[in-house]
């Protein structure tokens, strides 16, 4: 059984910071790509940014500057710094992980529970 357990959403007022954690648990080879999403009301879940395991990292144009994705692979777990944030960030964020149970697989995407971020004054 695999895990992916978030923290750290909450209220922050425009322009603040919040730092996301997500970490995998469970029993797995390995943890691949990880990545954040989040999802308005009403709209299709969006992808925020990415990292893999060797730290090649992505970014939604609409985050790029201001948000900023790292990962500890020793503790299976993803970060997300938001900095400078804005009223129109405020949604439900959700981790993915792509969750190998051996060297040659099975893989599959796990997620978590989702993270509500406000940003509001």
């Amino acid at each position: 059984q695999v895990q992916l357990v978030e923290s750290g959403g909450g209220l922050v007022q425009p322009g603040g910071s919040l730092r996301l954690s997500c970490a995998a648990s469970g029993s797995f080879f390995r943890v691949a790509d990880m990545g954040w999403y989040r999802q308005a009301p009403g709209k299709q879940r969006e992808l925020v940014a990415s990292i893999t395991s060797g730290g090649r990292t992505g970014y939604a144009d609409s985050v790029k500057g201001r948000f900023s994705v790292s990962r500890d692979n020793a503790k299976n777990t993803v970060y997300l710094q938001m900095n400078s944030l804005a009223p129109e960030d405020t949604t439900v964020y959700y981790c993915k992980a792509d969750v190998w149970r051996a060297l040659t697989g099975p893989r599959a995407d796990y997620w978590g529970q989702g993270t509500q971020v406000t940003v509001s004054s």
